[in-house]
């Protein structure tokens, strides 16, 4: 590589972004993550600092405006400030942010999740998908009596000990075994041990709705074995529910799953989480069930009155399915766009995807690591500086709110990216 030239851009980066760069100084005296709070945001120099967002847009503290292509790490279908969204908080801020008790929202919103998702025939609510995954691993043991969790690899769950890797530095998953994506024969082999209390499988492909792709069949012969040997299926739809379409993923491939984790999109956009399924699993949760099996959930943001508000607003936006068509309309444009520049440039890399698009270097197939660890990092900041905000260099998610015309500027910021790293020497 041309050190000059790497050095150059990165330079140039932070001397146009003096308020960023002393709020990231600060924040390296706080946050472990090299001065983030997520390891997403992590970045070399640092990702720029938002002050203001709207639509398809964001601008950071130097004044700088970005087409965004995190939304929210995908929880913004709508895209940023929706009126409606914005409207419901608003008024509900004013008539109260947390009763600390039960309220007619709370029975709204899991009527308009139910009427979209008929499998919700119970409803729990939590303060993230995550949340949402630890209980259906509880509730699974306690009606099956085993102890195993199966999931499939490279299929991303959170950062709790049973759903991250297993084998991950301090975590503790000595129950938790992993088959491969799109292996039926082996994940009946599996299943067939009857060992496993739960199966859990990631909607629309493993990790972030499709990095590693995973087919329909799949989806569909799950729940038959499942029940062939009484193990309880888990549909993560954290991030698919109400992105995909108004019925997730499982609406898709049409399964129905005895869990089914959302996040993310349910909540239009505020922090929440949601299990929902059969009534049975869900009996350990009701007071009255004897004390060797009860479950005390807790939990102070479950179903607060404003994330209740915005989750109405949201779902009842998306009845029709038209913000998925559109995302889903812009998210093809740039695969299109993309894949055109590959060829052009002989780069040798992909995309693909429905809403939310992802981007692959050819032979780069191990886990999840699609892009190059280096290469991914250059391309998000020479996207950067070019006013596009991509998810670390490796996926883009889309919304409603962005257009046609910002997906061109998008595909001539990734022309000009590409063509300055294969000058810089930093591309395979």
């Amino acid at each position: 590589m041309t050190t000059t030239l790497l050095d150059r851009l990165a330079g140039e980066y932070v001397a146009a972004r003096p308020k960023s760069a002393a709020l990231h100084d600060a924040a390296v005296g706080f946050f472990p993550a090299q001065g983030a709070t997520h390891s997403a945001r992590a970045a070399v120099p640092f990702r720029p600092y938002i002050v203001r967002a709207q639509g398809a847009r964001k601008w950071d503290v130097d004044g700088h405006e970005y087409l965004d292509y995190v939304m929210g790490h995908g929880a913004l279908i709508l895209g940023h400030g929706h009126p409606a969204i914005v409207s419901a908080v608003r008024e509900q801020v004013e008539r109260g942010i947390h009763y600390g008790d039960n309220h007619p929202l709370e029975v709204e919103w899991a009527g308009l999740i139910r009427e979209m998702m008929p499998v919700a025939e119970r409803v729990s609510f939590f303060a993230c998908g995550q949340e949402a995954n630890l209980m259906g691993i509880r509730l699974s043991r306690l009606h099956t009596g085993r102890k195993g969790v199966l999931r499939i690899r490279a299929n991303f769950h959170g950062w709790a000990d049973e759903l991250s890797g297993p084998a991950g530095p301090g975590t503790m998953a000595e129950h938790v075994k992993l088959t491969e994506p799109n292996d039926l024969a082996g994940l009946e082999k599996e299943l067939a041990t009857k060992e496993y209390a739960i199966v859990m499988v990631e909607g629309g492909g493993a990790f972030l709705a499709g990095r590693i792709p995973m087919d329909s069949e799949f989806y569909q012969a799950i729940p038959g074995l499942a029940r062939k040997y009484g193990t309880v299926f888990l549909l993560d739809e954290v991030v698919t529910g109400f992105r995909e379409a108004p019925g997730g993923w499982q609406s898709i491939v049409g399964i129905k799953p005895d869990l089914t984790s959302l996040g993310k999109a349910v909540s239009g956009g505020l922090p929440a989480g949601s299990l929902i399924g059969r009534p049975e699993i869900f009996t350990p949760l009701d007071p009255a069930t004897e004390p060797a099996r009860l479950v005390v959930q807790g939990g102070t943001w479950n179903a607060v009155p404003m994330t209740c508000a915005a989750g109405i607003a949201a779902l009842n936006l998306y009845r029709d399915g038209a913000p998925h068509r559109t995302a889903r309309e812009r998210g093809q444009q740039l695969v299109a766009g993309a894949n055109a520049i590959f060829v052009e440039l002989a780069v040798p890399a992909r995309c693909h995807g429905r809403s939310i698009v992802h981007l692959v270097f050819q032979g780069s197939d191990t886990g999840r690591a699609m892009v190059p660890a280096e290469v991914g990092r250059r391309l998000d900041l020479h996207l950067l500086h070019r006013g596009v905000s991509s998810f670390r260099g490796e996926e883009f998610v889309f919304s409603a709110a962005h257009t046609a015309a910002d997906v061109e500027l998008t595909v001539e910021a990734l022309r000009a990216s590409l063509m300055a790293m294969r000058e810089e020497g930093s591309l395979p």
